[in-house]
């Protein structure tokens, strides 16, 4: 049995607003179904549903769904169902997937299939609940058959980012993995090795260096590890030395010796002066 959604109070933010914006060449275009009369019409149709999910500025070859392209050029499926194979796909699995958590995974699927941002950290803590209980299908399926999908999009219009972050499409300012991903590749294929074996041949740069300052860092760190001190053991070796600690007799026994000190005549200052009452 899954867990159902958790309930999540929405903020009011600029994707929950009628907007005001006046049309102009920054307004995204709505690709529909109903509007694709020719082969060319279907061509972009596709190739917008491709741009919209993976979020590629070249889509590969490898990355093209024959499949599902020829089944909506047939019409035995809808929009709604070719972007849900892009989502089932394994190309958006190992480019999103596989490279996010599932907090960055629920925003990014949310600003490339609802055409919004997500709405705080407890609708990506909801959502990603649904990621640990029913894989990235069952996310996938969630996010497509919800209400907030069908009312803004239905069965045959393309997902469209609905309101713009700053003045900027989400591919341009958010990559398909987080910085965490791209420092376990760097150091990954840095492998530990210094500077010279990482660059050997070419111009010495800046980044260049860079690449090489983890591994040298970290070889570093390690060379200069000390030994750790035990406290404990330190402290229980000292208090058992004093604890055993012979100190010298330095009481006055009877054999003692007496040593005497004789007054040693010291010359006063100003003994050149006459006394008062000379002795005779």
């Amino acid at each position: 049995m899954s867990i159902p959604l958790l309930e999540v109070t929405p903020k009011t933010q600029n994707q929950r607003v009628e907007g005001y914006e006046v049309p102009d060449e920054d307004k995204p275009r709505i690709y529909r179904a109903a509007d694709a009369t020719t082969g060319t019409d279907i061509n972009d149709l596709i190739w917008a549903g491709y741009r919209q999910i993976f979020s590629e500025h070249l889509i590969l070859e490898s990355y093209r769904q024959l499949y599902l392209e020829s089944q909506l050029r047939n019409r035995a499926i809808t929009v709604r169902d070719f972007i849900r194979g892009l989502g089932k796909s394994e190309v958006y699995r190992e480019l999103v997937g596989e490279t996010n958590s599932n907090y960055r995974l629920v925003d990014i699927t949310f600003k490339r299939f609802l055409g919004r941002a997500s709405y705080d950290q407890d609708e990506q803590i909801a959502w990603s609940i649904v990621i640990a209980t029913r894989g990235l299908h069952g996310f996938i399926d969630a996010v497509v058959d919800s209400e907030e999908y069908r009312e803004n999009f239905g069965n045959d219009i393309i997902p469209y980012q609905r309101r713009r972050y700053k003045d900027r499409p989400f591919n341009l300012v958010n990559p398909r993995y987080g910085n965490d991903f791209r420092d376990r590749q760097s150091l990954r294929a840095i492998g530990g090795r210094s500077f010279y074996q990482t660059r050997q041949t070419g111009e010495v740069t800046k980044e260049v260096v860079r690449k090489a300052i983890p591994s040298n860092f970290m070889s570093m760190a390690g060379g200069l590890l000390l030994t750790e001190n035990n406290y404990q053991r330190t402290i229980a070796s000292v208090t058992s030395q004093v604890k055993n600690m012979e100190l010298l007799d330095m009481t006055q026994g009877q054999n003692s010796i007496e040593r005497t000190v004789k007054p040693k005549e010291a010359a006063l200052p100003y003994r050149y002066i006459p006394a008062a009452n000379p002795k005779v």
